[in-house]
């Protein structure tokens, strides 16, 4: 049997037009929100899609609302054609790929001239690329407790521009369900919340984190470790793995697991932007693990940041 080949659309309004027709058959529709160079990790996203909903919409989109203007927006990696070829090969294929070219042009980028940038910083405030671009976009949504530590102290931009991105392709999309992988967890934990607290009729799932052979977290940004560092970088796998094995035989001082983790990827040639044992839920941190758990870091090898993170049910 033939691969099914996904229709590509680019338009807002055909993209909402194809789900209510669908929809209009008695067609769940299931949504997994990506920024593209998609590996195996992205893939089982879809096909957790496929047992949740009946058709299946892959977005791809570099949302500049997530990103400082001095990250690596510019440099992020990318592959559509490579792309579009692995969504087709996934058992069941995927129905539409959304690849939407500007979701902030609203046809008076004239609005902005750069004065944002500098009123914004001036007063504290967070600032993206879409403001440094001057696009004219002033709408924003914010989950305002969970957005706040872990990747949220060294990237203020990011989830205001993910929780924003993600409430203009929902109501673009119009799914039934939504897939996001765990490896992103605090993410994961602000759409869940978004959703409930913005009353949007579609179920969250989170994926489990899938890790290569030798158990570093599948990320878009590994293709940019060199050898050395790809080979240190699983030192952050091997001291999350060796906190849950601690955790399990009865070591619950937050601080002591936390400090060995450190150790160990400092020791690697790392340098930890945090490491955080936080509740599972509202994300704040944990001193003694008394209940569900999620042990969360971020680490520097070279100029990659990688995050990664492990449950510790105990």
């Amino acid at each position: 049997m033939a691969a099914k080949e996904a229709i590509i659309i680019t338009d807002k309004d055909e993209m909402r037009k194809w789900t209510r027709s669908m929809r209009a058959q008695g067609n769940t529709i299931g949504f997994v929100p990506t920024m593209g160079y998609l590996h195996q990790g992205h893939l089982s996203l879809v096909q957790d899609a496929h047992n949740q909903a009946d058709l299946i919409v892959v977005s791809i989109y570099v949302n500049p609302g997530q990103f400082s203007p001095n990250e690596d927006l510019s440099t992020y990696p990318s592959d559509f054609q490579g792309d579009i070829e692995k969504l087709n090969s996934v058992p069941g294929g995927v129905d539409v790929v959304f690849n939407p070219k500007n979701l902030y042009d609203h046809g008076n980028s004239q609005i902005g001239n750069g004065s944002e940038r500098n009123l914004e910083e001036s007063e504290g405030m967070v600032v993206s690329c879409v403001e440094d671009k001057g696009m004219g976009h002033e709408t924003w949504v914010r989950v305002e407790k969970l957005e706040k530590g872990l990747c949220g102290n060294s990237r203020p931009a990011f989830f205001r521009g993910v929780a924003t991105v993600v409430t203009k392709l929902f109501n673009i999309v119009e799914p039934d369900v939504v897939v996001f992988g765990k490896k992103d967890y605090q993410q994961w934990r602000i759409i869940q919340r978004m959703v409930r607290d913005l009353d949007f009729g579609i179920k969250v799932i989170g994926s489990e984190i899938v890790r290569e052979h030798d158990g570093l977290a599948m990320s878009s940004r590994n293709v940019k470790l060199s050898p050395v560092d790809r080979q240190r970088a699983l030192s952050i796998s091997r001291a999350l793995s060796r906190a849950q094995v601690e955790a399990e035989k009865g070591q619950v001082n937050c601080r002591e697991l936390i400090n060995t983790a450190i150790l160990t990827i400092s020791e690697a040639g790392g340098t930890v932007d945090y490491a955080e044992i936080v509740d599972q839920e509202s994300l704040e941190p944990v001193e003694t693990i008394k209940r569900p758990v999620v042990f969360c870091v971020a680490v520097w090898f070279g100029k990659v940041r990688l995050i990664d993170n492990m449950e510790i049910d105990v």
